[in-house]
C-alpha cells in the first residue's frame, strides 16, 4: 500500500505542510489568525547527511518553495 502523498509525488514535509495550511484556514477568524501567525514564524532547518557528515543546513520553507518551482516547471513524461 502506497500513501497517499508518495502516489503524488510530493514529500511528507511538503503534504504536512498543505494539510497545516487547510487546518489553519478552516479555523474561525480569530482562532485562524493566531495560528497562521504561528505557522508562519517556525524556522526549520534541516541538513542532508551523506556519508556520516551533514551537508549545508537550508530553510525548510525555502526548500519547499524551490521544490514547487521546480516541480511545477518539470513536465511529467507519458
Amino acid at each position: 500500500m502506497v500513501f497517499a502523498w508518495k502516489a503524488a509525488g510530493i514529500t511528507y514535509n511538503r503534504y504536512i505542510a498543505v494539510a497545516s495550511r487547510a487546518l489553519r484556514r478552516s479555523l474561525k477568524e480569530d482562532k485562524r489568525i493566531v495560528a497562521e501567525r504561528r505557522g508562519e514564524s517556525a524556522e526549520i532547518k534541516f541538513a542532508k547527511w551523506s556519508n556520516g557528515k551533514a551537508g549545508e543546513t537550508v530553510n525548510l520553507s525555502s526548500a519547499n518553495a524551490a521544490a514547487a518551482a521546480e516541480n511545477a516547471t518539470s513536465v511529467p513524461s507519458s
